[in-house]
């Protein structure tokens, strides 16, 4: 089964551009389809259509907690490496406090980097805010749909790497000269 667009009639050059950007996983069964919605939003995310819209709830909810999970990774190892840099300036005698701070940015942006950054999903938010929804082409027409959202992703990777990176590297300075 091949990527399903929702478009039924011809397009006017208008929705013609509304259906490049739009992808819909509907949910259809004939038997076990849960692997043909697998396939379907793989080759959504490969795509990188601006909009997914997820009708079938476990593969929305599925592709929704993983994309948190990502996100809070994310978040978790810029907060750790800055809390990190900011204890080892105030306290650099004390590198009891930054050198934990900046092991957890460590193991979060390395879990991040081997698990989510080589997934496509890494680059889609879910999309909750109401009036954002709006502007989804024909998003009201499902029933309990999960909206993905195309972001480019390619700065905050690299405020994620820069951070951990200045926090390991303050910290390990911090340590040298707190033993030296």
């Amino acid at each position: 089964m091949a990527f399903s667009q929702y478009t039924s009639k011809p397009l006017s050059p208008i929705d013609e551009d509304k259906s490049t950007t739009t992808q819909v996983i509907r949910e259809v069964y004939e038997g076990d389809e849960h692997d043909t919605f697998e396939n379907e939003l793989e080759k959504a995310l490969e795509a990188k259509v601006k909009y997914i819209i997820i009708e079938p709830q476990r593969l929305g909810d599925e592709t929704a907690r993983w994309i948190r999970v990502g996100n809070c990774l994310h978040k978790t190892a810029v907060v750790s490496g800055l809390a990190s840099i900011v204890c080892g300036a105030i306290m650099p005698d004390r590198p009891v406090f930054s050198a934990p701070l900046s092991a957890i940015s460590i193991f979060c942006t390395g879990l991040y980097t081997v698990s989510w950054n080589v997934d496509y999903c890494c680059q889609y938010q879910v999309e909750t805010d109401p009036k954002k929804l709006e502007k989804i082409p024909d998003f009201q027409n499902f029933s309990s749909p999960i909206a993905l959202v195309y972001t480019k992703n390619t700065r905050t990777k690299y405020l994620h790497r820069s951070v951990t990176l200045l926090a390991t590297a303050f910290c390990a300075w911090t340590l040298y000269e707190a033993y030296k």
